[in-house]
């Protein structure tokens, strides 16, 4: 058996013409994740299927797709998953002495499924190019610049609740970038995420994102004005927080509310960790590329 040894394959894509539009045959990973161009993914394989998958796309220098389940689990028997995802891209892998890997993927392009095979242990699926619309157009200039002071203040609002020290230093120039970027750090549940990715284009995804970035605002600041009226409330050896005046004021199933309960549960280490995985390391580390394209 190979020892832990790092590998770096380059992705090909193997595209075929059909009716005019760009197709092509791609393994698809239903996970409880959505991965947005630019976002890197690292995965731990060691379902067989998924082995069984991963090596194919080393051997063969190719890209798996990613989409997010919407029914069932991602373990065990086959999910059904949503249509639209997102090309992944194999940049390291680690073996594992028992079969086992750890990868590191980062998003490029999104796609559309059209039709769902199970000619494989794993699902493949027949998908077509997604393009991405107006990124390039004045309306998409005006709504980057209307949010790009509310994701610095989103950040702001996240390191103060989790007594953490977050620091985003600079945000892309262009909207494209800019809109997956306010995607991938906003800390909202996946069903919102899914709807973000399959906007058709990038003014409706800003105007999206700033909408969401309004409401989460708002809820950061109320649960950090009433944190020390909640913590004294809690008690118990889990931390139960019993209801009082900001609970229900979020009504859908993530974001700000998600994330409070959490903090007051104790365990606030989850959101510091994972706001810091996405907001602070690309920046701090010049190989890691998580937010931009690889188109």
């Amino acid at each position: 058996m190979d020892k832990k040894r790092p590998v770096t394959p380059r992705s090909s894509k193997q595209y075929h013409r059909n009716q005019g539009l760009e197709t092509m045959e791609l393994p698809l990973f239903p996970l409880n994740v959505v991965l947005f161009p630019g976002m890197v993914l690292p995965l731990h394989i060691f379902e067989h299927r998924y082995r069984e998958m991963i090596a194919r796309c080393i051997d063969e220098k190719r890209p798996f797709g990613v989409v997010l389940v919407e029914k069932g689990q991602e373990i065990g028997e086959a999910a059904t998953p949503h249509m639209i995802g997102t090309v992944a891209r194999i940049v390291r892998v680690e073996r594992l002495d028992d079969g086992r890997m750890n990868i590191t993927t980062v998003g490029t392009e999104r796609f559309r499924v059209k039709q769902f095979h199970h000619t494989h242990s794993y699902l493949t699926g027949t998908v077509e190019h997604y393009p991405v619309l107006n990124a390039s157009t004045k309306l998409a200039e005006d709504l980057a610049h209307k949010i790009r002071p509310r994701i610095l203040e989103y950040v702001e609002l996240l390191a103060k609740s989790s007594n953490s020290e977050l620091d985003l230093e600079r945000l892309p120039e262009d909207p494209l970038t800019l809109a997956f970027l306010v995607g991938i750090a906003l800390q909202v549940d996946n069903e919102h995420k899914q709807k973000l990715l399959a906007l058709p284009g990038i003014p409706e995804m800003l105007a999206r994102e700033q909408y969401i970035l309004s409401r989460e605002i708002l809820l950061l600041r109320h649960m950090i004005n009433t944190q020390a009226e909640v913590e004294e409330m809690t008690g118990g050896p889990t931390g139960y927080v019993f209801p009082n005046k900001f609970i229900g004021i979020n009504h859908n199933k993530g974001g700000a509310m998600h994330a409070a309960r959490r903090l007051y549960c104790g365990d606030s280490s989850k959101i510091v960790d994972m706001v810091s995985l996405i907001l602070v390391g690309p920046f701090d580390n010049q190989q890691n590329i998580c937010y931009y394209l690889a188109y």
